[in-house]
């Protein structure tokens, strides 16, 4: 199992880092913030190798030019030429191999339009995805659509349920107090709950997830499930009954949920 590291930022940024199988180089994926990689770099005396980056989000990028100039790792990006510093720009269909790890490109806009997700199969399923599928929950559409945004998170849904969801923020309790507002009967969910909240009062993260948990508790996968449908319509939420107006319906409540 590739043992994956978190380093926290700002204030509930993950940047997640990953090293080759001699544990003497790395890679960073979403480095918002120089300062925390260079002190997880040092502690464990790594040399950094690689970058990945699923968006041009500052909170994403903003470390890039720092990490560049002293460590001139070799940077996976969108092929978006707003990020400078993308050594290689990669999209749907694209594969890259990493400290001997191969990751499958998926395209999933919607939060951006050059959202992409890594990808890795095999026995240890895992995926990078920014801010695109969050635990509990799913990232603001400031650039997509919802139909657009409902095929990507649909793309994911497809992966393998062992599939380790590594997202890039710590939004896990606000995103389950919402699932419960559409979902209040829903048993998995309220067990999710009582496990983060535990989790947290440890401090510690409540990512990584697994696909098989948001598939039975994250309402922005759930969104032709009865149960689902039934929440928006007692909540007064419902747009309408197709896939993407119930997407649309549950991401406009989740905007503006107080709860």
């Amino acid at each position: 199992m590739l043992d994956i590291q978190p380093i926290p930022a700002f204030d509930d940024n993950y940047i997640w880092l990953f090293t080759d199988a001699a544990g003497e180089r790395a890679c960073v994926v979403d480095p918002g913030d120089a300062a925390p990689v260079e002190q997880a770099l040092q502690a464990a005396g790594l040399q950094l190798d690689a970058v990945l980056i699923t968006h041009h989000h500052f909170d994403h990028v903003g470390g890039l030019p720092q990490l560049r100039e002293r460590h001139a790792p070799r940077v996976y990006g969108p092929d978006n030429p707003a990020i400078e510093g993308i050594d290689v720009r990669v999209g749907q269909g694209d594969s890259v191999e990493v400290l001997g790890r191969t990751f499958e490109v998926l395209a999933v806009p919607g939060h951006t339009l050059d959202h992409i997700a890594y990808f890795h199969s095999g026995d240890d399923p895992l995926v990078f995805c920014g801010d695109t599928l969050f635990a509990g929950g799913c990232g603001r559409m400031f650039e997509g659509q919802p139909a657009q945004m409902l095929a990507s998170l649909d793309a994911l849904a497809a992966l393998p349920p062992a599939t380790r969801v590594y997202c890039a923020h710590e939004y896990t309790l606000a995103n389950l107090r919402f699932a419960r507002a559409v979902e209040p009967e829903n048993e998995a969910l309220q067990a999710r709950q009582a496990a983060a909240e535990a989790t947290r009062a440890r401090r510690a993260p409540t990512v990584p997830s697994t696909l098989a948990d948001e598939l039975a508790t994250n309402p922005f996968l759930r969104c032709r499930e009865a149960p689902v449908i039934a929440g928006l319509k007692a909540g007064e939420q419902l747009q309408g009954e197709a896939p993407a107006q119930v997407f649309a319906s549950v991401r406009a409540w989740k905007d503006n949920f107080r709860g």
